[in-house]
């Protein structure tokens, strides 16, 4: 981790003023008076996303019907449009990637095809701190298989209830396995995992193996088709800043190519003769061929300015910045709020965690309150994690020193003894 030491609000200001991606802070609509820190959960709204929305709202109005052949990106080709942008920033070939569904219909659509029990390999591999919606997923899955969760599905353990040991994965990769799902990122502790590794290993057993990249893919790159990763799957409301319920992305291995999907809908026809309705269905022999309904125009639309951004800003310098800048925050920490009970569940290892820092504090919730109040946005994970999120494109240096200053003020004035606090229906 790079050593800043000093804790004066002037070094953030000079971080700033030599960071490469401060160009593309003015690129978004930040709230006014407002220090947002909750990119990892919604990302902020681009002047380029709003363009294209308004884009295709206008395409709408005058074209009608005709937007699906005579947009500036045809509708009807707009989720294999959005799969060729995004390809390179996950290392994936084109026809490898889609944009379509939700994350959880993505994940029953990939584990529904790719999960092929056989007698004495049955079982899915996932682990305790995932995403509570994958793990209902993957139950499902398994009961319409007429297989019971409680004995089929594997959950590697966690020693501190935050971290996972990548070890330990590969001992719970039994012979019993036959497909393993897993996060890139832990959603609490921001904990990327190693993908490259844990892949090999599943695969030197003879297992398919998958991950939920949604807390990942925006902030550092990947290369899901070299390190042979069979299918994953993210959404795009979080570093890719395509807003509230933006259409999500799935990635499948061209490998997997040939086989029947499960879960099968008109979209996923083969493209060229979709409009024939036949009755026989014949899929698509790409990523494409796992979408299941018609895809959601405007809720994809805001992806095209929102890739052009990322794609011109370079996934490379936002995963350098997005170290740099967290351990930063990570140094103000220890330095400054340690003393106050804080502690980081983080990795501290900048290669080995994703753009936010988990700080635990027994009073982690009403803290988050507090903050809300003086115009920072964090988000709290209970039972006592305050997430910390660093958009690479829009969060500062001084962002970083101003959260740290406005904790220690809480702390110091005991604010916290006073607040009374109120249940969050959205935390």
């Amino acid at each position: 981790m790079e050593e800043y030491i000093d804790i004066s609000e002037d070094l953030a200001y000079r971080l700033d003023k030599d960071d490469v991606l401060s160009k593309y802070r003015e690129r978004f609509y930040i709230p006014e008076d407002t220090v947002y820190l909750d990119g990892n959960s919604l990302g902020l709204l681009s002047k380029g996303a709003e363009d294209w929305l308004l884009k295709v709202k206008d395409e709408w109005r005058d074209l009608g019907i005709r937007g699906w052949t005579e947009g500036e990106v045809p509708w009807f080709f707009m989720a294999e449009t959005l799969g060729e942008m995004i390809s390179d920033l996950v290392g994936a070939k084109k026809e490898e990637v889609i944009a379509t569904g939700t994350t959880t219909v993505n994940i029953h659509s990939l584990v529904s095809t790719l999960f092929e029990p056989e007698e004495g390999r049955d079982k899915i591999l996932a682990d305790e701190l995932n995403f509570p919606s994958d793990i209902y997923a993957l139950e499902g899955i398994l009961e319409m298989k007429k297989l019971d969760p409680k004995s089929h599905l594997k959950l590697v353990p966690s020693e501190d209830g935050y971290l996972l040991d990548e070890e330990r994965i590969v001992e719970m990769m039994t012979d019993d396995v036959c497909l393993v799902h897993l996060p890139s990122v832990l959603y609490r502790s921001g904990q990327l995992l190693d993908i490259e590794y844990l892949t090999k290993e599943a695969h030197a057993r003879d297992m398919i193996i998958g991950f939920d990249c949604s807390h990942s893919v925006g902030a550092a790159p990947h290369k899901l088709h070299d390190w042979g990763v069979d299918y994953a799957m993210w959404c795009s409301y979080k570093y890719l800043n395509g807003g509230p319920g933006s259409t999500a992305f799935l990635f499948l291995n061209e490998k997997h190519f040939h086989k029947e999907p499960r879960m099968k809908g008109w979209f996923g026809y083969e493209k060229e003769k979709q409009f024939d309705l036949r009755l026989d269905f014949v899929h698509e022999k790409s990523a494409g061929g796992w979408q299941i309904s018609s895809p959601a125009i405007l809720n994809s639309a805001p992806l095209i300015g929102s890739l052009k951004i990322i794609c011109e800003a370079g996934i490379e310098n936002m995963w350098m910045k997005s170290k740099h800048i967290t351990s930063y925050f990570v140094e103000l920490v220890e330095e400054l709020l340690v003393q106050y009970g804080f502690s980081i569940v983080s990795p501290l290892e900048p290669e080995m965690r994703s753009s936010h820092v988990a700080l635990r504090h027994d009073k982690g919730e009403t803290i988050g309150q507090l903050l809300r109040k003086k115009g920072f946005v964090p988000d709290f994970r209970p039972p006592n994690i305050l997430r910390i999120a660093f958009a690479p494109l829009y969060n500062s240096y001084c962002d970083a020193w101003k959260t740290v200053m406005a904790i220690k003020e809480i702390m110091d004035s005991h604010e916290y003894d006073e607040h009374q606090k109120y249940k969050d229906l959205v935390t």
